[in-house]
């Protein structure tokens, strides 16, 4: 999803900020025609995440088999390395941490905080990190681990394979075992070993993204967390024209910043009431136990290994001469189940906005956390409106929790039936699921199939029987 905004225009309508708002879950027709996208990312749609790497997955590509155990039965699917490609160049290497979720053709992901995603409340996410600073592929020498983990010789495959079941012990806290007997010693010793590691700090963010103010103002500051040397500042696109300028607290023009870099929007007084934008961009790799999530309902993966990669970053400005003036972002909150709207008010009149039914009131010069509340796998489209012909709109799914209400074969991702022989480091692109597609696809063609054998069967007897009676 791209960042867009709409220019503030002078307008002397009151400060009352309106909230259309439409909440829509994913249909149980949906399951029968291959539920894709609940809510398109439109190009008007602010992303969760303000800012880091966003790729698109490929499909499974290092990888041996698993089984899982579970109440109905045993469960034999693929398990190893996804990768993606990074917008921007680049490519990443991924791991499952959403056993039961399916992988959707083509998704697009965003690098994300744990908090976002079923990680945040689990409180052995740090092991999964620890398994990957300590495993396959950051570990490439398969002669040295297969002897830390006892496991006589190691194959990428069987790496590969036993690192992922270890993460889902934990991930999904699901019973599993590599069918590989090497894959199987190495997720037993990797389970065994994991220790607690902090989460990661992300490759890029501003913070915060979205400031207000009045003409004339310093609006900000905007502060660049990176892990790269240094990064790239971008003007708004019609600086020239407006006069809006990108400078630090000493009024230097900002054309490049880095980690811990304060950003302001320098507004020149006599700029009639509008919106800016700046973006920052890098080139680093993206760090190891980074969580990315798609809104596209498809399974969360984590980072375990990443190429030189484009990464960028937006925050937004509004300002206005008078009334209230708000600066609105939002952000997928998994510990309380929603979406939290983040809403400050730089004006001189209070902020007041509807949303869910509920009326909230921001007081001058003071800021506000709303959490919506949403169900599991539930879409969401919310257009904030307010003075001065001020509006965003944030979109998204939430997918918080491991076990999802469409379930499918999740790491094997497959429509067709299994390959006969399993273990190839390159899988080929049917290993992709089609958006929505589920183990009951097969079934429900199959039935489609023999309804119109047995459709056509039925009009031939019946076009007999007519020709006999004439």
């Amino acid at each position: 999803m791209l960042a867009a905004f709409s220019g503030f225009r002078r307008s002397a309508g009151a400060a009352r900020l309106a909230a259309a708002t439409t909440v829509s879950g994913l249909v149980a027709a949906g399951v029968l025609s291959g539920a894709g996208k609940a809510m398109a990312d439109g190009a008007d749609g602010i992303p969760q995440n303000q800012g880091g790497a966003t790729a698109t997955i490929n499909g499974l590509k290092t990888y041996g088999e698993a089984v899982i155990h579970g109440d109905g039965g045993d469960q034999r699917v693929e398990a190893g390395l996804f990768e993606m490609s990074v917008d921007g160049g680049g490519t990443l290497q991924t791991y499952c941490v959403d056993l039961h979720n399916p992988t959707q053709r083509d998704a697009h992901y965003q690098e994300t905080s744990w908090s976002g995603t079923s990680l945040g409340a689990n409180k052995d996410a740090g092991r999964i990190g620890w398994i990957l600073h300590n495993s396959y592929p950051q570990v490439n020498d398969l002669t040295a681990l297969a002897r830390r983990a006892g496991a006589g010789a190691l194959t990428e495959q069987d790496a590969a394979a036993g690192t992922q079941v270890a993460i889902w012990r934990y991930s999904d806290h699901a019973k599993v075992d590599a069918v590989d007997p090497q894959a199987e010693r190495l997720a037993d010793y990797l389970d065994k070993s994991a220790r607690n590691i902090a989460e990661p700090q992300a490759s890029l963010t501003l913070d915060p993204p979205a400031v207000s103010g009045h003409p004339g103002d310093l609006l900000g500051p905007v502060t660049v967390h990176t892990n790269a040397s240094a990064v790239t500042v971008s003007p708004p696109p019609d600086a020239a024209t407006s006069g809006v300028r990108i400078i630090d607290k000493t009024g230097k023009v900002m054309t490049s910043a880095q980690d811990g870099s304060q950003l302001y929007f320098d507004i020149p007084e006599d700029a009639s009431d509008s919106a800016a934008e700046l973006t920052v961009q890098a080139s680093t790799t993206v760090p190891v136990g980074r969580a990315f999530a798609s809104d596209s309902r498809s399974q969360t993966q984590i980072l375990a290994g990443s190429s030189e990669s484009t990464v960028s970053a937006t925050a937004t400005a509004t300002w206005a001469s008078g009334g209230a003036i708000p600066a609105v972002s939002a952000r997928k909150n998994c510990a309380k189940s929603g979406v939290d709207i983040i809403a400050a008010n730089k004006g001189d009149e209070p902020f007041t906005f509807e949303l869910m039914g509920a009326e909230h009131t921001i007081p001058a010069g003071a800021s506000r956390t709303v959490t919506v509340p949403l169900q599991e796998d539930q879409a969401y489209d919310f257009t904030i409106t307010g003075p001065h012909g001020f509006s965003h709109r944030f979109t998204g799914v939430l997918d918080c929790k491991t076990q999802g209400t469409i379930t499918t074969r999740a790491a094997q991702v497959h429509n067709e039936p299994s390959p006969a022989s399993v273990g190839g480091s390159t899988a080929p692109d049917t290993n992709l699921a089609s958006t929505g597609g589920s183990a009951i696809t097969p079934l429900i063609a199959g039935v489609a199939i023999g309804l119109v054998v047995i459709g056509g069967a039925v009009l031939v007897v019946l076009r007999k029987r007519e020709q006999t009676g004439a």
